[in-house]
């Protein structure tokens, strides 16, 4: 497998925080081949609490905006593949075995994580309206085209920074190359189908 960094903020996953981390915990790869990297803007007993049970890495950057959050975690991390969280809703543990072997492949620069397909309203939406962005559960990165693209926008907070990030990589500029894929994993722990290669 290659290396691999998820990246989860506090405040996009709230409540749900704990949740998130059991999920990745229990992907069943051993604790010091996965690191996760949890950014906030303040400590507290709570974040010290989930840290020791879950072993990740706490790092506060106190009145920094979500992009600038993300963006040190992300240029922290040494991982190959930067996995993000981008809504409050934790995925089941059964999609992370099926999601790992599809990053040891040099054809695809990011994937979307998500449970489902786009429904046929969710898809016309996205036609009809160029700012109607519907966020995935989580994207995979790797780290070169991350920082090619210039990471997250520092300036921007909360779904700005990350509605920002996706409509960069969604209409991707022809200069990137980038292939995108959808990973899906039904609760059954049914494989996700195989990515497309490059063109």
């Amino acid at each position: 497998m290659r290396s691999v960094c998820f990246i989860v903020d506090a405040m996009v996953t709230g409540a749900q925080l704990p949740r998130h981390l059991q999920s990745i915990r229990e992907s069943g790869v051993a604790d010091h081949l996965l690191p996760i990297l949890v950014t906030g803007t303040q400590a507290n007993a709570r974040l010290t609490s989930i840290g020791q049970r879950y072993h990740t890495h706490c790092l506060i950057t106190p009145a920094q905006p979500l992009g600038a959050r993300l963006n040190k975690a992300a240029f922290t991390s040494q991982a190959a593949w930067l996995i993000i969280a981008l809504q409050r809703k934790p995925l089941p543990a059964s999609l992370w075995d099926a999601l790992y072997p599809q990053l040891n492949t040099y054809t695809l620069d990011a994937l979307i994580v998500s449970l489902t397909q786009p429904s046929l309203s969710e898809r016309l939406l996205r036609r009809l309206l160029a700012s109607a962005l519907i966020m995935p559960p989580y994207i995979a990165v790797r780290r070169a085209w991350f920082e090619r693209l210039g990471g997250f926008d520092p300036e921007l907070d909360e779904d700005s920074a990350i509605e920002d990030f996706c409509n960069a990589y969604m209409p991707a500029p022809p200069a990137l190359k980038l292939t995108v894929a959808t990973c899906l994993a039904r609760r059954t722990s049914q494989a996700p189908p195989s990515p497309p290669k490059s063109p």
